[in-house]
């Protein structure tokens, strides 16, 4: 059964997206013991669920503290989140890297095209340094399809990663620079530059790194260095196998087999209408075999064509508000 649903989640279209994440709610809810766990101290009985709107998401805090998976075997992949020294970090086991491949691979070409037009360099100091980055991964694999000679990773010798930039401009070779936010701003305030034909892309990352812009203030001090129209933006995290973009708009694009609703920070089982703001709620059908239903702490506004914008992060009060209905 999981394998045929898995098929059909990169096919989903607007149209039977509900009726493929009811029916890989009622899958989970009989497969995953933890998800099974929540849902029964909830007291909710799967089958009179009827819409997404009623589905209970997950708090995304269970990846640090459960083992939130489906599947007898091992996973052939564990992801870890970044964290400080002592605080306990998420981890998200992945039955199947061909489905996180699938899903990032077909995410990105849908947005941006062939990836063999593209050059890409990576600027991830931190992530690089440590095992187990799911975005690292992701760009390894951007970088092996780009087929480019020049694509790869850079540490911290922005010299050189400035030279190739230098070397696909004067030769006209589109090129994605993608870069944590504190790496990005780090560079910025070494080199000003004119890119023509260089997307400058950036993840975020600028936790216990000083003084946290927002993202218009970020956007701003790189769009002055790199003398480019906009920044454009990848919205993605351990627990989640896609990812949404941004191409500067302040808007993130999710692909068909994602969906983010707007609840209630207050009550996570309070669903708000498009147009409002309030903590974030994600769907990410390519969960197959973890949770496809994520009670984020990102606090937002959800639009009518279903883009979406980031405007925060839950305060703790709020974050442990919503833990306490689940206990």
């Amino acid at each position: 059964m999981e394998t045929k649903l898995c098929e059909r989640v990169f096919s989903v279209s607007e149209s039977n997206f509900e009726p493929l994440a009811l029916e890989v709610f009622r899958f989970q809810a009989e497969h995953n013991s933890v998800y099974k766990k929540y849902l029964d101290i909830l007291r909710i009985n799967p089958n009179e669920v009827l819409s997404i709107t009623e589905i209970p998401f997950l708090p995304i805090s269970f990846f640090k503290t459960h083992n939130v998976y489906i599947g007898h075997r091992s996973p052939e992949v564990i992801f870890t989140s970044s964290g400080t020294t002592g605080v306990e970090t998420s981890k998200h086991r992945v039955q199947s890297i061909k489905v996180y491949e699938q899903s990032f691979l077909q995410g990105f070409k849908r947005f941006y095209g062939d990836l063999s037009q593209y050059c890409v360099l990576a600027l991830l100091p931190a992530y690089l340094e440590r095992q187990g980055s799911s975005l690292v991964y992701m760009v390894q694999r951007l970088i092996e399809e780009s087929k480019h000679s020049q694509s790869g990773f850079f540490l911290n010798n922005h010299e050189e990663l400035m030279a190739v930039v230098a070397e696909q401009e004067e030769h006209k070779q589109p090129t994605i620079l993608i870069g944590v936010t504190f790496a990005l701003l780090d560079l910025a305030s070494r080199h000003n530059l004119s890119l023509k034909n260089t997307i400058v892309m950036e993840t975020g990352g600028m936790k216990g790194r000083g003084r946290e812009l927002t993202r218009n203030e970020m956007h701003r001090v790189l769009i002055d260095a790199f003398g480019v129209n906009e920044i454009h933006s990848e919205y993605g995290m351990t627990e989640l196998l896609s990812q949404a973009y941004s191409k500067g708009n302040g808007r993130f694009e999710p692909p068909p087999w994602m969906r983010v609703l707007v609840r209630d920070p207050y009550d996570p089982f309070s669903i708000r209408p498009s147009e409002f703001s309030g903590a974030l709620n994600i769907i990410d059908l390519a969960n197959i075999y973890s949770c496809s239903f994520i009670q984020t702490d990102d606090l937002g506004r959800l639009h009518n064509d279903y883009s979406f914008e980031i405007l925060g992060r839950m305060d703790g009060s709020q974050v442990r508000g919503c833990n306490l209905l689940v206990l």
